[in-house]
This record gives structure tokens, sequence and C-alpha cells, in this order.
């Protein structure tokens, strides 16, 4: 799992990349896991943005 600590480097706002180094997954499997109705994406535009709060409390459940 994601050390916490990790995250700290991060903007509040992150992106689909950020997202696939954070958990170590390939670009793929970041976009199918951001396309699932049980992650905290947003979208604006074409763009797909994460805020980076909501995402760390997906984790925690």
């Amino acid at each position: 799992m994601t050390n916490m600590n990790t995250l700290d480097k991060y903007p509040d706002v992150i992106t689909v990349t950020e997202l696939q180094k954070i958990l170590g997954i390939g670009r793929e499997q970041a976009y199918i896991l951001a396309s699932s109705d049980s992650f905290p994406v947003r979208r604006v535009g074409k763009r797909i943005i994460i805020y980076k709060p909501t995402f760390i409390e997906w984790l925690k459940s």
C-alpha cells in the first residue's frame, strides 16, 4: 500500500499520471481505475482530476 508520507509531495489535485506513480500501476490500469464508478474523480473537459484528500479517504476505505 502507498505510504501516506509519499502523498505529501503531491499537490491537492492529482492527475492520472500521478495516480499511476503513487500506486505503482500501469497507465492503462490507472485509466481503468479512474473510470470505475467507485473511484473519486472529476472531469474538467477532457482532463481527469483527483482531489487528493478524497483519494486518501478512498485508500483508507
